[in-house]
């Protein structure tokens, strides 16, 4: 009664009998009384006015293509706020028809009754009306409609409209937006994407570029949908050339194009081609010769991933140990351990050694290589002190194994 009052307050004032006889016409057309009474409930402003042609016309329709009475009806009306526009309806329900057998209509109302029942029928007319400006057809539109995912239509048209905002935004022309909605309005009406300002900001990218990405992949909008988490695009360009360069740096170090090795290996590499070369020749010109840094660059391809400044500090660490540069050849990997590593152990060792209980020049391996665990049972324990002596070196030098 409540919503009667607010949507069709006239109906109050209406003299004895007037209201019974409105009844008994729709009745008379044909519209059972249950579905009478649910639409009543739901949207009396069918009781306003003259007998509303319309309505008796959606309402015969629908029995038509669905196969049934229609008392269910109001309960779909039930999601709208006002009145219903049956003349919209009908006129949604009119232009399917022409695309639609019976059956296909009705399996499409069954699955998507949002189509005709949101805001009237208003949002699909909305939806056809928007796609058409890009070049769609109706009948194609209506097929469309067919795969309609399980969303509401105001929802699907207005995630359509941010992604035409968008792609007006970054400035793309006219005929490629168009192509682009035209194939993938399916997938661009499921999701809600950011913000131009936020997507430009978090991906790193200029207008331009990001014309590029979408023209090549416009499916990669799915990515920046509201929710997810966005990162930031690699320069495509400078990765091929830094990607060429790496491929080159590794067939002069003797690497069998696209090998199995050479896949593995390229993945250990950190740097850009350019870098890589760089600190092979760093390496070369502390003393080495090319042949045997090429070789341990291909036993041990980490130790090419830090600058040149780590690399620097490893080989003066070694070289003030009393070792010789060409202790690396047998040991590569030496440069792969963090300096912190490197100056604990030697500390350690060099105590030992002072202390009588570790014999001098021990292999590179020996003393670098083996777990905290071991190093401490096989040399730390050696001396009664040599555990305490241990902490205090740990505490003044962080170990970062």
């Amino acid at each position: 009664m409540g919503r009667v009052f607010k949507l069709a307050p006239q109906v109050f004032g209406y003299k004895p009998g007037v209201l019974i006889s409105k009844l008994r016409e729709y009745e008379n057309l044909g519209v059972s009384r249950k579905t009478l009474i649910n639409v009543v409930a739901s949207s009396p402003c069918v009781l306003v006015g003259g007998v509303d042609f319309d309505f008796v016309k959606v309402v015969e329709m629908l029995k038509g293509v669905m196969g049934k009475d229609c008392d269910w009806i109001g309960e779909h009306l039930l999601i709208n706020k006002g009145c219903c526009n049956w003349r919209v309806m009908f006129q949604v329900l009119s232009l399917l028809s022409r695309v639609f057998n019976e059956k296909q209509l009705g399996d499409l109302i069954t699955r998507h009754p949002g189509l005709i029942f949101e805001e009237s029928g208003a949002c699909v007319l909305s939806l056809i009306d928007f796609l058409l400006k890009f070049g769609l057809s109706v009948n194609r539109i209506c097929v469309m409609l067919h795969e309609f995912p399980e969303i509401r239509v105001v929802k699907f048209l207005s995630n359509l409209r941010l992604c035409f905002v968008f792609l007006t935004e970054i400035e793309m022309e006219a005929s490629e937006i168009g192509r682009i909605l035209q194939s993938h309005c399916l997938v661009l009406g499921s999701f809600t994407m950011k913000r131009t300002i936020t997507l430009l900001t978090n991906l790193n990218v200029g207008k331009k570029r990001l014309c590029r990405v979408v023209r090549n992949d416009p499916l990669i909008m799915k990515s920046w949908a509201l929710g997810t988490r966005i990162e930031p695009l690699v320069n495509s360009y400078l990765e091929f050339e830094s990607k060429a360069l790496k491929k080159a740096f590794m067939l002069r170090l003797g690497y069998e194009e696209n090998s199995k090795v050479m896949n593995e290996a390229i993945k250990l590499f950190r740097g850009k081609g350019a870098e890589l070369q760089e600190r092979l020749e760093f390496i070369v010109n502390a003393g080495l010769d090319y042949e045997v840094v090429c070789k341990m660059i291909r036993d041990s391809p980490r130790i090419l991933s830090q600058s040149t400044d780590r690399i620097k500090m490893k080989l003066e660490c070694l070289v003030n140990e009393g070792y010789s540069l060409s202790d690396l050849e047998s040991f590569p990997s030496f440069l792969s351990y963090s300096a912190e590593r490197l100056k604990l152990r030697f500390a350690m060792y060099n105590w030992l050694k002072v202390q009588g209980v570790a014999e001098a020049g021990l292999a590179l391996s020996t003393i670098i290589a083996c777990s905290e665990k071991a190093f401490e049972k096989l040399y730390v324990k050696r001396h009664p002190s040599g555990l305490q002596v241990w902490q205090d070196l740990k505490a003044q030098i962080p170990s970062k194994v």
